[in-house]
């Protein structure tokens, strides 16, 4: 996923701190916050991360697309939180019954805005896996269907493998999943960008763009912008690489061509592009087409808990 072009400079999520939720802190504001935006152009996602120590206030923002980076420019009024993101953009929040209610002005016009806090998602793994399924079939899009500019949808089969052959709509499962284990193979070409997107609103970071890009939180194989792969492996553009990603609740688990990148981290909220910040909920897969065409997918795979 390309960055949002903001006004302020975003910060290294690698440094960024740990939120406290519900019952942690006195000031109303701390915690992890989702917020769903009603637009002319349909629902978009964004979030919020407060966090307070030695009675300061750090403030990190996800915007409906790009990366989360810490807003610098804000001010707190007992319960009134005024928050400037650039000259042209700024929201005006309070914190009333367990929620953050307010507005948006951006430019001439306003959108109202309503934070729920981000559910915690923890529980146990799983005792067992079900057998893995497909989500591909190899020869069509059965159990699939674009979104966002579906006019301009260029998913297709070619040779039983899920091609993007440009630039257009993005592709998502029908079914929607909770916790999982899903498996998928990708070749991606030189600079080419896309992301395979966990429940919809995680996305695990899919690029060979120019290194000097991308900071290491926003190369192939991150959760974008939020945890970096460790180690960092050689750079395969036009080869075949497998990814296998474990979700359950928060707690992401990556092996990327066998190698352990990710393992058993938190994902602290929502990234960019996320289809909606209904975090406590069931979300599909689904893959990014609005960057560039030219990759292609097989052997998608998915284990669900076993019963």
């Amino acid at each position: 996923m390309h960055k949002l072009v903001v006004s302020l400079i975003a910060l290294s999520a690698l440094s960024m701190p740990a939120f406290a939720q519900p019952g942690a802190a006195a000031n109303p504001f701390v915690g992890r916050w989702d917020f769903n935006l009603t637009t002319p152009g349909g629902t978009r996602a964004a979030w919020l991360g407060i966090s307070e120590h030695d009675g300061q206030l750090a403030v990190w923002f996800q915007p409906t697309g790009g990366n989360v980076y810490e807003v610098k420019n804000f001010k707190l009024d007992g319960t009134h939180l005024s928050i400037t993101f650039s000259p042209t953009l700024s929201w005006q929040l309070d914190a009333v019954g367990g929620k953050l209610t307010g507005v948006q002005k951006r430019n001439a016009g306003t959108l109202q805005l309503t934070g729920l806090r981000a559910p915690d998602l923890k529980r146990a793994a799983p005792k067992a896996w079900a057998k893995p399924e497909p989500l591909f079939n190899g020869r069509n899009l059965d159990g699939w269907e674009p979104v966002g500019d579906t006019a301009h949808s260029h998913w297709t089969v070619q040779d039983g493998l899920l091609v993007n052959t440009d630039h257009g709509a993005n592709l998502k499962t029908i079914r929607t999943f909770d916790d999982f284990k899903v498996h998928y193979e990708v070749n991606c070409p030189d600079d080419g960008n896309s992301g395979f997107y966990l429940r919809g609103r995680y996305e695990v970071q899919i690029e060979y763009e120019p290194l000097k890009d991308n900071p290491v939180e926003r190369r192939i194989g991150s959760i974008y912008g939020r945890i970096a792969p460790l180690p960092e492996l050689p750079r395969a553009p036009g080869q075949w690489e497998t990814f296998d990603v474990t979700l359950v609740g928060r707690i992401v688990t990556e092996i990327h061509n066998a190698i352990t990148v990710i393992d058993h981290k938190e994902i602290e909220g929502i990234t960019g592009g996320a289809l909606d910040a209904n975090e406590g909920q069931p979300g599909p897969f689904y893959l990014q087409g609005d960057h560039t065409g030219g990759l292609k997918f097989r052997n998608i795979t998915v284990s669900v808990p076993a019963r």
